[in-house]
């Protein structure tokens, strides 16, 4: 008898198990918050995606949340190149947010180094130090532009096709 009281009860926590984690896969996908990290950019592209939470564009009809702190965060939005300084920062800030996460690299700078390659403090773009999910490239790329970038990351993962960065996605710059 109670072997079967205890069959019952693992059953029962599994099952609460897999409802609980459902309903944060769900979560996850349709309210996806994001923390914002330069790591030493002209603020160009900060500028822009500081605009794509205007109202003009409105980020959060998609369920976008900037949020301050990368414990609460799923995405991560990386702007500038990588510096000498920003390196161990940037490795805090990425370790600090709870996986499943995500990361968009946001400008030219954030991709390749940009402007700033060749520099003494310059390492290169976010990718030479964390696995980069989301390539948005321009210099500054536009609110649409970023906007298409992480709509594309959210329904990859919402059509279980993503897979973790082997090939990122690169959004086209067609937003002239």
């Amino acid at each position: 008898m109670e072997k079967t009281m205890d069959e019952t009860i693992v059953k029962t926590n599994n099952m609460w198990k897999q409802v609980l984690d459902q309903v944060q896969g769900w979560s996850r996908l349709n309210s996806p918050w994001a923390v914002h990290f330069n790591s030493g950019s002209c603020n160009g592209c900060d500028i822009e995606i500081l605009a794509t939470l205007t109202p003009r564009y409105d980020v959060e009809r998609f369920g976008i949340k900037l949020k301050g702190s990368p414990r609460h965060a799923d995405v991560l939005i990386a702007t500038g190149p990588v510096t000498r300084q920003a390196r161990e920062r940037l490795l805090r800030v990425y370790e600090q947010m709870p996986a499943p996460k995500f990361v968009v690299a946001v400008g030219t700078c954030s991709i390749s180094g940009g402007a700033f390659l060749g520099c003494y403090n310059c390492l290169g773009g976010i990718d030479q130090v964390i696995p980069v999910d989301v390539f948005i490239p321009g210099c500054p790329p536009r609110p649409e532009a970023i906007i298409d970038g992480i709509v594309q990351l959210l329904t990859a993962l919402k059509s279980g096709t993503y897979k973790a960065p082997q090939k990122p996605l690169v959004v086209q710059e067609n937003w002239l």
